[in-house]
């Protein structure tokens, strides 16, 4: 998108400091009327480089003197903008110093940039600040962790030289005394020595078993936190970004978590080996109230049982590629990918670890819901969980899996059955871990998908996946969801919908299309959504993904531009452009086209009335042929006289056609005289609905070649399509061509219905 169009977006604030870096420096109109062109040079370059200033400074006075060439040709001089007296300022200013001009906006450009950057960095900011101080704290808990682990590794080291010290004295303090007579005197001296030692030992061995207990306390509370708190939210936001959120889905700090705890939990588990060895070596016995290395250990296996049963995550959703913004979404026998991620990355665990997809394993509704289809692989799509390069994390990724069904519907009574898409299915994820003296079971789930069997059911199984992942996480494990299913608030659609234009378009929906929505939709006083509302039968969600498809094909450009105001209605449109100037057009979708197309609305004028019309709406079909730019560019309105003109002007509010537009009109690649025909250009016409101004009240007086006087302007008329008659008798293929004064001349009045729709025509003119 143009960069001064994203400046026009920001708040008033901004927009000031925008309007202060041209303040007596550079007209900031001729900025906003040519901004497709001055942001298309390169002011850097032409900083400092006089031949390339002058060129540039040449470029802007050729574009003013065309945009006011235009506004000749469009009889809009006075309503338009003052772009002779934009080319004289510039003349005037920078004829002879161009390289001011061009060091001028080379600044300001660069300036906007930043503005541009510094609001983007503070709407963009996903973590909010205490997200980020709970991190830092969690952080710190788990370095501090760490820290501890080390410090014991230290102690058991030191009580182990004091053990082996003392151990030796004992051994060999006798044998000394037989070989040196003298040392007999001292025997009492060196026994109280040892009990000292002994006593040193025990108390070392203590604040070491104490130190241990603080680290697996310590441990425990990061271990809640891990699986209590920070992987819920992170799965609450990949549900999330599964129906478009923007949410920040990285593993990296869990995963970093999960190992480091990991580790600690295995060092911990070898320095208590240590200990037990030990007490068993030199035969250590102590009277302490404090947990000996057995009770320990046996804490610290249930902490990390607990913290590797929750290691495994599906971290990619099931996904086909055909449709890679509607995850979990999957068709039998179409291939489908899934990533899994075990976030306890330890060397030791890698290759350990082999996982195994099963799909609906241990589910109810199989049992409870008539007709539960079921389904399996086909084929055995086991993984061993591999070091993923450069990430390095365990990691399997599942990239050919597909499903065949294996039970069939029965024709019956549909009673207590649940639709094809409406019918909710998971995958599991199994594997078995044997290592450090703990065996369990793991398993992840995916989140819940549907399994259709035609293409033309993916819009309404991805309602059903939206629906469904807009619930509370508790929620999400019944399957059976849609036999009864729970309303949502307006606020909770409305994000979702706003998501799928972002997912699509690269824009969400602004407050004034949530509203027009709102009120297309919702008609309970609870501000909720019924599912049979938004879905069944004909439902808005139909309209409305077909107007997603209409964006994902045609216009991905113009919604990430914000040129398409969208969803507005007829009569809003009406008061909006009412008292706008003539030409002053927006673009809206049909609300009765349901495959979904889109048309403008623009304000004309005649005897001081305005007239707001809309053009019959372009469907997917016209647009795959000619680009909705270029139909912009090329529409035309054909009045009584055959004269022609184009009615689109100026965006809404107020943005000139070629700025929102130009740098997206095709240009002719074809060499001139390349062939020896005319050249031609695709037209799209529509008969003028606007009223013609009252004629004068004089008589209007034929050529007195004919001999005839013609008392009033219908007279002239009807004396025209005479002679045209008559010449078309006489020479029917000698004026059958454009431009021609007896082609289309018929002035019988066109009839516009009540809802001023334009009708529009293709053409070829040459």
């Amino acid at each position: 998108m143009a960069q001064w169009q994203e400046l026009l977006k920001l708040d008033s604030e901004l927009q000031d400091q925008v309007s202060q870096l041209y303040d007596r420096r550079f007209p900031r109109e001729i900025r906003h009327y040519l901004s497709v062109c001055i942001e298309n040079q390169d002011w850097d370059s032409a900083a400092v480089d006089e031949n390339k200033a002058n060129t540039c400074f040449h470029v802007l006075v050729a574009s003013l003197e065309e945009q006011w060439n235009r506004c000749v040709q469009e009889n809009h001089i006075l309503q338009g903008p003052d772009f002779l007296g934009f080319r004289s300022h510039l003349q005037k200013n920078f004829k002879d110093e161009p390289l001011k001009m061009a060091a001028v906006l080379s600044e300001c450009l660069k300036e906007e940039k930043k503005i541009l950057a510094a609001a983007s960095e503070v709407q963009g900011c996903i973590r909010p600040a205490e997200e980020q101080k709970w991190t830092k704290e969690l952080d710190n808990k788990v370095d501090e962790l760490r820290k501890q682990t080390l410090e014991i590794k230290k102690e058991i080291k030191s009580l182990e030289v004091l053990n082996e010290n003392l151990d030796y004295i004992q051994k060999t303090w006798q044998s000394e005394v037989e070989q040196h007579v003298g040392l007999a005197k001292s025997s009492a001296f060196v026994e109280d020595e040892c009990r000292k030692q002994l006593s040193f030992i025990t108390q070392t061995k203590q604040m070491v078993l104490q130190q241990i207990m603080n680290i697996l306390n310590l441990a425990k509370q990061i271990v809640e936190t891990l699986t209590g708190v920070e992987l819920p939210e992170w799965k609450q936001k990949l549900q999330m970004s599964c129906i478009g959120s923007p949410a920040d889905t990285g593993l990296d700090h869990l995963q970093k978590w999960f190992t480091t705890v990991a580790e600690v939990l295995h060092q911990i588990h070898q320095e208590l080996q240590k200990l037990q060895d030990q007490c068993k070596k030199y035969d250590i016995t102590d009277a302490s109230s404090l947990p000996g290395p057995a009770e320990l250990e046996k804490f610290r296996l249930s902490l990390y049982k607990e913290l590797l049963v929750n290691a495994l995550v599906v971290e990619k959703q099931p996904i086909m590629a055909s449709l890679p913004h509607r995850p979990l979404v999957l068709k039998t026998k179409v291939r489908f990918t899934v990533t899994v991620r075990f976030l306890a990355n330890l060397p030791e665990f890698k290759c350990r670890l082999k996982v195994k997809p099963v799909f609906d394993k241990d589910v109810q509704e199989v049992k409870t819901i008539k007709g539960y289809r079921r389904f399996d692989f086909t084929v055995d799509n086991s993984k061993v969980l591999d070091v993923d390069a450069p990430e390095g994390g365990l990691v399997a990724e599942f990239g050919h899996m597909s499903l065949k069904e294996t039970t069939v519907r029965t024709k019956g009574s549909a009673e207590n059955r649940l639709p094809v898409t409406e019918e909710l299915h998971v995958i599991k994820f199994v594997t078995e871990f044997h290592y450090a003296g703990l065996e369990c079971n793991i398993q992840a789930s995916s989140l819940p998908l549907v399994v259709i069997s035609s293409t033309n059911q993916v819009p309404s199984a991805w309602a059903s996946v939206m629906w469904c992942n807009m619930l509370p996480a508790g929620e999400l494990r019944n399957l059976s969801l849609f036999l009864n299913p729970p309303p949502l608030t307006w606020q909770q659609l409305s994000q979702a919908l706003s998501w799928q234009f972002l997912s699509v378009g690269n824009r969400e929906l602004n407050e004034d299309q949530i509203s027009t929505l709102r009120d297309k939709i919702v008609d309970d006083p609870d501000d909720l959504v019924h599912w049979h509302k938004f879905s069944k039968n004909e439902g808005v969600w139909i309209w409305i993904d077909a107007i997603l498809d209409l964006i994902k094909r045609h216009l991905v450009d113009f919604w990430r531009e914000g040129s398409i105001m969208g969803f507005v209605s007829r009569e809003k449109a009406r008061l909006l452009l009412k008292d706008k100037p003539m030409g002053t057009f927006l673009l809206r979708f049909s609300d009765s086209i349901r495959d979904g197309a889109i048309t403008f609305s623009y304000v004309d004028y005649s005897n001081g009335e305005s007239y707001v019309h809309a053009v019959e709406p372009y469907t997917k079909t016209e647009l795959l042929y000619t680009a909705l730019p270029d139909i912009i560019n090329n529409y035309t309105l054909i009045d009584e006289g055959n004269m022609t003109k184009n009615p689109l002007l100026y965006l809404y509010p107020d943005i000139p056609k070629d700025a929102a537009f130009g740098h997206h009109y095709k240009t002719s690649t074809t060499p001139k005289n390349k062939h020896p025909y005319v050249r031609r250009n695709l037209s799209h016409m529509s008969d003028n609905p606007t009223p013609l101004p009252s004629p004068p009240q004089e008589k209007l007086v034929m050529d007195a070649d004919t001999h005839m006087e013609v008392d009033t302007f219908q007279t002239a008329i009807e004396y025209m399509e005479e002679n045209q008659t008559l010449f078309q008798e006489l020479f029917p293929d000698s004026f059958s061509f454009v431009g021609s004064p007896f082609y289309n001349t018929s002035y019988d009045e066109t009839h516009v219905n009540s809802e001023n729709v334009c009708p529009k025509e293709t053409s070829n003119v040459f």
